[in-house]
């Protein structure tokens, strides 16, 4: 049986248990910027779960390095003082939701799980386990437990040349098949589903601002936006993931 660590922001399941993370990333919100929309919908569904109001499962997808798994890691950060703890899933992890929740269960704190990168095989057992804990089964499910989930596919399994070949034309309205109606489903089950965009260029140049800044580096100039500019088109990407390596490869070259 798993023993919680009262004095513990995060744990992560490993191995049969809970394991307490002792050096917790903190992550302000305020550091996240050009998602304004999903911060906001994300920080007032967690206030209600926090205060012990009706609140909704998260799941949320997108392009690779926007901000999802940070947004997650801010929510701790922000709501730590008001009893917000966070368990760390492996996907492939999802079949053992039973024995994970139950030691949080009738606890005093509320417990994001946070399943980040999902991404499983249709067959997997794991997702009956996390459709049975989104829609509820036989056993109530815990009222101080919520899941988020990020993905970088908008229906959490991938797609497959044989889901095209399903669609079919019914009454001059175009219709999935079966395998394509089971991904969609399981995503639906999320009561706030949150898409994030690629960057644009001027995203992009403000988050290496920042980073920099962060760093100690407030100075900018031509040459600096064209070396930051220059680092996303070798990664092909202009994502905040990219946006702060380069300011750490910058910052710790001068």
């Amino acid at each position: 049986m798993t023993t919680m660590d009262s004095a513990a922001l995060a744990y992560r399941w490993h191995r049969g248990a809970l394991q307490p993370i002792v050096h917790v990333q903190h992550q302000p919100l305020a550091e996240l910027l050009g998602i304004d929309r999903q911060k906001a919908a994300l920080v007032q569904n967690t206030r209600q779960f926090v205060e012990r109001r009706p609140a909704n499962h998260v799941l949320l997808t997108g392009a690779r390095g926007t901000g999802k798994s940070s947004l997650v890691k801010a929510l701790l950060t922000e709501f730590a003082p008001q009893g917000l703890r966070l368990v760390e899933v492996p996907a492939h992890d999802l079949a053992e939701l039973p024995e994970i929740v139950a030691p949080l269960r009738g606890r005093a704190e509320r417990f994001l799980l946070y399943v980040d990168d999902f991404s499983l095989a249709s067959n997997d057992p794991a997702l009956t386990a996390l459709k049975t804990a989104l829609d509820g089964g036989v056993e109530e499910p815990p009222e101080n437990v919520l899941i988020v989930a990020t993905s970088n596919r908008r229906h959490l399994m991938p797609e497959s040349k044989a889901d095209n070949g399903e669609y079919r034309w019914i009454d001059d309205e175009l219709h999935p098949g079966e395998s394509t109606e089971e991904k969609i489903s399981l995503s639906e089950r999320f009561g706030l589903w949150l898409s994030f965009q690629a960057f644009g260029q001027d995203q992009y140049l403000e988050l290496v601002r920042l980073h920099l800044r962060l760093l100690g580096h407030g100075h900018w100039d031509a040459e600096t936006e064209t070396l930051a500019l220059r680092w996303a088109l070798q990664r092909a990407s202009r994502s905040g993931r990219v946006a702060r390596q380069f300011a750490r490869d910058y910052a710790g070259s001068r």
